[in-house]
Protein backbone atom coordinates (compact mmCIF):
# COMPACT_ATOMS: atom_id res chain seq x y z
CA UNK A 1 0.00 0.00 0.00
CA UNK A 2 2.78 2.42 0.92
CA UNK A 3 4.57 1.58 -2.32
CA UNK A 4 1.40 2.29 -4.32
CA UNK A 5 0.91 5.63 -2.57
CA UNK A 6 4.51 6.48 -3.24
CA UNK A 7 4.11 5.72 -6.93
CA UNK A 8 0.93 7.81 -7.13
CA UNK A 9 2.67 10.70 -5.38
CA UNK A 10 5.52 10.50 -7.86
CA UNK A 11 3.07 10.38 -10.76
CA UNK A 12 1.12 13.45 -9.64
CA UNK A 13 4.37 15.28 -8.86
CA UNK A 14 5.45 14.53 -12.43
CA UNK A 15 2.18 15.95 -13.77
CA UNK A 16 2.49 19.07 -11.65
CA UNK A 17 6.11 19.60 -12.68
CA UNK A 18 5.08 19.67 -16.32
CA UNK A 19 1.99 21.79 -15.64
CA UNK A 20 3.80 25.03 -16.38
CA UNK A 21 1.96 26.20 -19.49
CA UNK A 22 0.88 29.82 -19.08
CA UNK A 23 -1.04 32.01 -21.51
CA UNK A 24 1.40 34.89 -21.99
CA UNK A 25 -0.34 37.02 -24.59
CA UNK A 26 -1.33 40.55 -23.63
CA UNK A 27 -4.25 40.70 -26.07
CA UNK A 28 -7.13 42.81 -24.79
CA UNK A 29 -10.77 42.18 -25.73
CA UNK A 30 -12.85 45.38 -25.55
CA UNK A 31 -15.88 45.02 -27.81
CA UNK A 32 -15.40 41.25 -28.18
CA UNK A 33 -18.13 38.74 -27.30
CA UNK A 34 -17.39 35.35 -25.75
CA UNK A 35 -19.58 32.37 -24.88
CA UNK A 36 -18.25 29.79 -22.42
CA UNK A 37 -20.23 26.70 -21.51
CA UNK A 38 -20.04 25.45 -17.93
CA UNK A 39 -18.35 28.63 -16.75
CA UNK A 40 -20.14 28.66 -13.39
CA UNK A 41 -17.35 26.59 -11.84
CA UNK A 42 -13.84 25.20 -12.31
CA UNK A 43 -11.67 26.01 -15.30
CA UNK A 44 -14.61 27.51 -17.16
CA UNK A 45 -15.11 30.05 -14.39
CA UNK A 46 -11.41 30.95 -14.37
CA UNK A 47 -11.43 31.25 -18.15
CA UNK A 48 -14.41 33.60 -17.91
CA UNK A 49 -12.67 35.62 -15.20
CA UNK A 50 -9.56 36.21 -17.31
CA UNK A 51 -11.48 37.07 -20.48
CA UNK A 52 -13.66 39.49 -18.50
CA UNK A 53 -10.50 41.02 -17.05
CA UNK A 54 -9.37 41.68 -20.61
CA UNK A 55 -12.58 43.56 -21.36
CA UNK A 56 -14.73 40.99 -23.18
CA UNK A 57 -18.48 40.71 -22.90
CA UNK A 58 -18.71 37.20 -21.45
CA UNK A 59 -21.71 34.89 -21.49
CA UNK A 60 -21.68 32.15 -18.88
CA UNK A 61 -23.83 29.41 -20.41
CA UNK A 62 -24.72 26.85 -17.76
CA UNK A 63 -27.44 24.57 -16.45
CA UNK A 64 -27.43 25.90 -12.88
CA UNK A 65 -28.38 29.56 -13.32
CA UNK A 66 -28.19 30.38 -9.60
CA UNK A 67 -24.65 29.05 -9.43
CA UNK A 68 -23.90 30.91 -12.63
CA UNK A 69 -25.17 34.18 -11.18
CA UNK A 70 -23.01 33.67 -8.11
CA UNK A 71 -19.95 33.11 -10.31
CA UNK A 72 -20.80 36.10 -12.51
CA UNK A 73 -21.24 38.36 -9.48
CA UNK A 74 -17.84 37.29 -8.17
CA UNK A 75 -16.19 37.86 -11.57
CA UNK A 76 -17.83 41.26 -12.03
CA UNK A 77 -16.57 42.38 -8.62
CA UNK A 78 -13.09 40.99 -9.25
CA UNK A 79 -12.62 42.39 -12.77
CA UNK A 80 -14.75 45.55 -12.57
CA UNK A 81 -16.35 44.39 -15.80
CA UNK A 82 -20.14 44.59 -15.62
CA UNK A 83 -20.55 42.73 -18.92
CA UNK A 84 -20.55 39.22 -17.45
CA UNK A 85 -23.91 37.65 -18.19
CA UNK A 86 -25.56 34.32 -17.37
CA UNK A 87 -27.85 32.38 -19.63
CA UNK A 88 -29.51 29.00 -19.16
CA UNK A 89 -28.00 26.13 -21.16
CA UNK A 90 -28.56 22.44 -20.50
CA UNK A 91 -26.37 20.46 -22.88
CA UNK A 92 -28.29 17.26 -22.09
CA UNK A 93 -31.40 18.66 -23.79
CA UNK A 94 -31.37 19.82 -27.41
CA UNK A 95 -34.44 21.98 -26.77
CA UNK A 96 -32.45 23.92 -24.17
CA UNK A 97 -29.50 24.24 -26.56
CA UNK A 98 -31.75 25.60 -29.30
CA UNK A 99 -33.46 27.98 -26.86
CA UNK A 100 -30.09 29.30 -25.69
CA UNK A 101 -28.88 29.83 -29.26
CA UNK A 102 -32.12 31.54 -30.29
CA UNK A 103 -31.92 33.90 -27.33
CA UNK A 104 -28.24 34.66 -27.84
CA UNK A 105 -28.63 35.35 -31.57
CA UNK A 106 -31.48 37.74 -30.83
CA UNK A 107 -29.36 39.49 -28.22
CA UNK A 108 -25.94 39.69 -29.89
CA UNK A 109 -24.88 40.61 -33.41
CA UNK A 110 -21.35 39.27 -32.94
CA UNK A 111 -19.56 36.29 -31.43
CA UNK A 112 -15.77 36.17 -31.46
CA UNK A 113 -14.95 33.22 -29.20
CA UNK A 114 -16.93 30.09 -28.36
CA UNK A 115 -15.38 27.90 -25.67
CA UNK A 116 -17.04 24.49 -25.41
CA UNK A 117 -15.87 23.83 -21.87
CA UNK A 118 -18.70 22.07 -20.02
CA UNK A 119 -18.62 18.33 -19.50
CA UNK A 120 -19.52 15.31 -17.42
CA UNK A 121 -17.24 12.50 -16.27
CA UNK A 122 -17.77 8.95 -15.06
CA UNK A 123 -21.54 9.19 -14.70
CA UNK A 124 -23.59 6.08 -13.95
CA UNK A 125 -25.33 4.91 -17.10
CA UNK A 126 -28.06 7.32 -18.10
CA UNK A 127 -29.47 9.01 -21.16
CA UNK A 128 -30.12 12.61 -22.07
CA UNK A 129 -33.56 14.06 -22.77
CA UNK A 130 -33.06 13.05 -26.40
CA UNK A 131 -32.00 9.47 -25.65
CA UNK A 132 -28.23 9.84 -26.05
CA UNK A 133 -25.78 8.21 -23.64
CA UNK A 134 -24.93 11.05 -21.26
CA UNK A 135 -21.19 11.41 -21.93
CA UNK A 136 -21.72 11.33 -25.68
CA UNK A 137 -24.78 13.56 -25.48
CA UNK A 138 -23.33 16.28 -23.25
CA UNK A 139 -19.62 16.25 -24.04
CA UNK A 140 -19.89 15.78 -27.81
CA UNK A 141 -23.37 16.07 -29.32
CA UNK A 142 -24.46 19.01 -27.16
CA UNK A 143 -21.44 21.08 -28.16
CA UNK A 144 -21.67 19.89 -31.77
CA UNK A 145 -25.22 21.26 -31.98
CA UNK A 146 -24.36 24.47 -30.14
CA UNK A 147 -21.46 25.18 -32.51
CA UNK A 148 -23.69 24.48 -35.51
CA UNK A 149 -26.33 26.93 -34.27
CA UNK A 150 -23.81 29.71 -33.55
CA UNK A 151 -21.47 29.21 -36.48
CA UNK A 152 -22.90 31.85 -38.82
CA UNK A 153 -22.53 34.45 -36.08
CA UNK A 154 -18.90 33.40 -35.64
CA UNK A 155 -18.31 33.70 -39.38
CA UNK A 156 -19.68 37.23 -39.64
CA UNK A 157 -17.54 38.21 -36.65
CA UNK A 158 -14.30 36.71 -38.01
CA UNK A 159 -11.55 36.38 -37.12
CA UNK A 160 -13.20 34.13 -34.56
CA UNK A 161 -12.31 30.96 -32.67
CA UNK A 162 -13.90 27.79 -31.32
CA UNK A 163 -12.10 26.07 -28.44
CA UNK A 164 -13.13 22.53 -27.53
CA UNK A 165 -12.01 21.26 -24.13
CA UNK A 166 -10.98 17.62 -24.54
CA UNK A 167 -8.60 15.51 -22.44
CA UNK A 168 -5.50 13.36 -22.61
CA UNK A 169 -8.01 10.59 -21.86
CA UNK A 170 -8.86 10.63 -25.56
CA UNK A 171 -5.85 8.35 -26.04
CA UNK A 172 -7.88 5.53 -24.47
CA UNK A 173 -11.07 6.33 -26.35
CA UNK A 174 -12.66 4.64 -29.36
CA UNK A 175 -15.58 5.63 -31.54
CA UNK A 176 -17.71 2.50 -31.35
CA UNK A 177 -20.13 3.12 -34.20
CA UNK A 178 -21.78 -0.27 -33.65
CA UNK A 179 -22.68 0.75 -30.06
CA UNK A 180 -22.43 4.53 -29.95
CA UNK A 181 -24.95 4.80 -27.09
CA UNK A 182 -23.15 2.11 -25.04
CA UNK A 183 -26.31 0.03 -24.80
CA UNK A 184 -24.46 -3.27 -25.28
CA UNK A 185 -21.52 -2.53 -23.01
CA UNK A 186 -20.93 0.38 -20.65
CA UNK A 187 -17.97 1.55 -18.63
CA UNK A 188 -18.16 4.93 -16.90
CA UNK A 189 -14.47 5.58 -17.40
CA UNK A 190 -14.32 4.49 -21.04
CA UNK A 191 -17.51 6.41 -21.88
CA UNK A 192 -15.74 9.59 -20.82
CA UNK A 193 -12.66 8.68 -22.88
CA UNK A 194 -14.77 7.96 -25.96
CA UNK A 195 -16.46 11.37 -25.67
CA UNK A 196 -13.11 13.13 -25.34
CA UNK A 197 -11.88 11.42 -28.51
CA UNK A 198 -15.06 12.67 -30.19
CA UNK A 199 -14.09 16.22 -29.16
CA UNK A 200 -10.71 15.91 -30.88
CA UNK A 201 -12.20 14.37 -34.03
CA UNK A 202 -14.88 17.08 -34.14
CA UNK A 203 -12.19 19.76 -33.93
CA UNK A 204 -10.22 18.12 -36.73
CA UNK A 205 -13.19 17.86 -39.09
CA UNK A 206 -14.54 21.30 -38.17
CA UNK A 207 -11.20 22.92 -39.02
CA UNK A 208 -11.25 21.28 -42.44
CA UNK A 209 -14.75 22.56 -43.16
CA UNK A 210 -13.97 26.08 -41.89
CA UNK A 211 -10.98 26.72 -44.14
CA UNK A 212 -11.19 30.18 -45.66
CA UNK A 213 -13.97 31.42 -43.35
CA UNK A 214 -11.79 33.25 -40.82
CA UNK A 215 -13.00 30.93 -38.04
CA UNK A 216 -10.43 28.58 -36.53
CA UNK A 217 -10.76 25.84 -33.94
CA UNK A 218 -8.58 24.08 -31.40
CA UNK A 219 -8.88 21.13 -28.99
CA UNK A 220 -7.24 21.40 -25.58
CA UNK A 221 -6.21 19.18 -22.69
CA UNK A 222 -6.43 21.35 -19.56
CA UNK A 223 -4.36 19.00 -17.42
CA UNK A 224 -5.22 17.11 -14.26
CA UNK A 225 -7.27 19.76 -12.46
CA UNK A 226 -8.98 20.06 -9.09
CA UNK A 227 -12.59 20.52 -10.12
CA UNK A 228 -16.13 19.22 -9.65
CA UNK A 229 -15.81 17.08 -12.78
CA UNK A 230 -14.82 14.03 -10.72
CA UNK A 231 -17.88 14.25 -8.43
CA UNK A 232 -19.39 11.02 -9.82
CA UNK A 233 -16.35 8.94 -8.81
CA UNK A 234 -15.72 8.49 -5.10
CA UNK A 235 -12.29 7.00 -5.89
CA UNK A 236 -11.21 10.00 -7.95
CA UNK A 237 -12.60 12.39 -5.32
CA UNK A 238 -10.45 10.63 -2.72
CA UNK A 239 -7.35 10.67 -4.93
CA UNK A 240 -7.84 14.34 -5.78
CA UNK A 241 -8.04 15.18 -2.05
CA UNK A 242 -4.98 13.08 -1.23
CA UNK A 243 -2.88 14.47 -4.05
CA UNK A 244 -4.32 17.97 -4.32
CA UNK A 245 -0.87 19.63 -3.97
CA UNK A 246 0.22 17.85 -7.13
CA UNK A 247 -2.65 18.63 -9.50
CA UNK A 248 -3.48 21.88 -11.22
CA UNK A 249 -5.66 24.58 -9.77
CA UNK A 250 -8.61 25.71 -11.85
CA UNK A 251 -6.66 28.84 -12.81
CA UNK A 252 -3.73 26.74 -14.02
CA UNK A 253 -6.11 24.45 -15.88
CA UNK A 254 -7.63 27.41 -17.73
CA UNK A 255 -4.34 28.50 -19.29
CA UNK A 256 -4.47 26.36 -22.43
CA UNK A 257 -8.06 27.35 -23.19
CA UNK A 258 -7.00 30.97 -22.83
CA UNK A 259 -3.97 30.42 -25.04
CA UNK A 260 -6.08 28.95 -27.82
CA UNK A 261 -8.67 31.70 -27.49
CA UNK A 262 -6.18 34.57 -27.45
CA UNK A 263 -2.69 33.82 -28.74
CA UNK A 264 -1.65 35.54 -31.95
CA UNK A 265 -0.55 33.49 -34.95
CA UNK A 266 -2.41 30.24 -34.16
CA UNK A 267 -4.47 30.28 -37.35
CA UNK A 268 -2.21 27.84 -39.27
CA UNK A 269 -2.70 25.34 -36.42
CA UNK A 270 -6.49 25.21 -36.69
CA UNK A 271 -7.76 21.72 -35.92
CA UNK A 272 -4.79 20.84 -33.73
CA UNK A 273 -4.63 19.66 -30.12
CA UNK A 274 -2.93 21.66 -27.36
CA UNK A 275 -1.68 20.95 -23.86
CA UNK A 276 0.22 23.33 -21.56
CA UNK A 277 -0.20 26.10 -24.13
CA UNK A 278 1.56 24.29 -26.95
CA UNK A 279 0.62 21.90 -29.69
CA UNK A 280 1.04 18.28 -28.69
CA UNK A 281 0.49 14.85 -30.19
CA UNK A 282 -2.80 13.01 -30.40
CA UNK A 283 -3.63 9.32 -30.56
CA UNK A 284 -3.63 7.52 -33.93
CA UNK A 285 -7.43 7.23 -33.65
CA UNK A 286 -7.66 11.01 -33.29
CA UNK A 287 -5.79 11.43 -36.60
CA UNK A 288 -8.14 9.20 -38.58
CA UNK A 289 -9.84 11.43 -41.15
CA UNK A 290 -12.34 8.77 -42.18
CA UNK A 291 -13.48 8.31 -38.59
CA UNK A 292 -13.75 12.07 -38.14
CA UNK A 293 -15.89 12.44 -41.24
CA UNK A 294 -18.08 9.48 -40.33
CA UNK A 295 -18.58 10.77 -36.79
CA UNK A 296 -19.57 14.15 -38.24
CA UNK A 297 -22.19 12.55 -40.49
CA UNK A 298 -23.55 10.30 -37.73
CA UNK A 299 -23.74 13.27 -35.34
CA UNK A 300 -25.76 15.23 -37.89
CA UNK A 301 -28.13 12.29 -38.32
CA UNK A 302 -28.61 11.88 -34.57
CA UNK A 303 -29.33 15.58 -34.15
CA UNK A 304 -31.49 15.89 -37.25
CA UNK A 305 -29.40 18.63 -38.85
CA UNK A 306 -27.72 19.17 -42.21
CA UNK A 307 -24.25 20.63 -41.83
CA UNK A 308 -22.23 20.57 -45.02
Amino acid sequence: MLVALGLLTSFFSFLKFFAGGVCRTNVQLPGKVVVITGANTGIGKETARELARRGARVYIACRDVLKGESAASEIRADTKNSQVLVRKLDLSDTKSIRAFAEGFLAEEKQLHVLINNAGVMMCPYSKTADGFETHLGVNHLGHFLLTYLLLERLKVSSPARVVNVSSVAHHVGKIRFHDLQSEKRYSRGFAYCHSKLANVLFTRELAKRLQGTGVTTYAVHPGVVRSELVRHSSLLCLLWRLFSPFVKTAREGAQTSLHCALAEGLEPLSGKYFSDCKRTWVSPRARNNKTAERLWNVSCELLGIQWE
